[in-house]
């Protein structure tokens, strides 16, 4: 008899089959996974099991089954409930086959090299982007590098992104792809234009520690020399004495976070202009406490005192400048010229 040839495995499974998918389902979660791994290999051998000897298999059991059992494909039935009813992970694991690995979700995400990029630069681009697409952009950002990107932008499209980033849902994954292949390859693949920033950024730096007639002396050298990428090392440039050509917001914002006794110290000897360019930015009670002291004179003052303060105010406007807060004369030179 058919009966006697099955292995209990091969038993078990045609029980199994014969039960239906809603109950077999819940009885798989009982057994152990080497009595499942069993189960599979003992269906794979069968293939159809005539009533009869379904019967005779079920009265072993001292089961009773709902009539039509019929005639099984059984292998490809337990593979349906083993697969409905089981994770991957958890199949793998039973057939001993390799260890599940999730499918590979693309490139890596582009956030973090895009916290790297200048503010400036970012808030360029994202404001030929649809707001909200630059609403999701900055989203995904650190909040403050989102603050500096923003504050390079124009009022009007900032308030629109800004709109766009209080009500904005969840973003679909779909969408985040596109948006980020996109940046990838229209912010992110811009390698030599990075580069450039980085030997810009170097040159400033250096520049930055000259005097003034100085630095307008080999600035006229390297113009004649026709050295490249110059207007972007301009853009990088400030000295105390161009405190005149910022704006006066810039200024109120920048003397905000210095101290009296700073500025006290760099106005010595300071043109007129330039020293009432400064305390046009300060409240009325530090102007007066200031003015005060520079009307006793300077007499005392070591010179080299003076520049380090000059110096210390320009490296603070420039580290505002480098966060978003402003821009620097030059920058805005060379904008209005292009």
């Amino acid at each position: 008899m058919t009966s006697l040839t099955l292995t209990r495995p091969q038993k078990a499974a045609a029980i199994l089959v014969a039960m239906g998918k809603p109950s077999a389902s819940r009885l798989l979660k009982f057994f152990k996974q080497e009595e499942l791994k069993a189960l599979i290999e003992g269906a794979r051998l069968l293939r159809t099991i005539p009533q009869g000897d379904l019967e005779r298999i079920v009265a072993e059991f001292e089961a009773e089954f709902t009539e039509g059992a019929g005639l099984l494909d059984s292998a490809d039935r337990m593979d349906t409930i083993l697969n409905e009813s089981l994770s991957p992970e958890e199949m793998s694991a039973i057939m001993g086959e390799k260890k599940f690995e999730p499918a590979p979700e693309g490139p890596p995400p582009i956030w973090p090299d895009l916290e790297k990029v200048e503010p400036a630069r970012l808030g360029t681009f994202l404001a030929g982007e649809h707001p909200q697409t630059s609403a999701m952009v900055l989203s995904k950002l650190a909040p403050q590098t989102a603050a500096n990107v923003l504050l390079t932008m124009e009022k009007p499209i900032r308030s629109q992104i800004i709109k766009r980033m209080v009500t904005m849902a969840n973003i679909p994954d779909a969408a985040a792809r596109i948006v980020e292949n996109q940046l990838r390859a229209s912010v992110l693949s811009q390698k030599t234009t990075r580069d450039t920033s980085v030997g810009q950024e170097r040159v400033a730096s250096v520049l930055n520690e000259m005097a003034k007639p100085e630095l307008d002396e080999l600035m006229q050298d390297l113009e004649q020399a026709g050295t490249p990428d110059l207007a972007g090392v301009k853009s990088r440039l400030f000295a105390f004495d161009d405190l005149p050509l910022l704006a006066q917001k810039a200024r109120v914002l920048l003397f905000d976070g210095l101290s009296t006794e700073l500025v006290t110290l760099a106005l010595r000897g300071a043109p007129a202009e330039l020293t009432e360019s400064v305390l046009s930015a300060i409240g009325a009670r530090s102007r007066r406490m200031i003015e005060a002291e520079l009307g006793q004179g300077s007499e005392g003052i070591a010179l080299a005192d003076i520049m380090a303060a000059r110096k210390t105010i320009a490296v603070a406007t420039i580290r505002l400048s480098r966060q978003g807060a402003f821009e620097l004369p030059s920058t805005q030179t060379a904008a209005e010229a292009a």
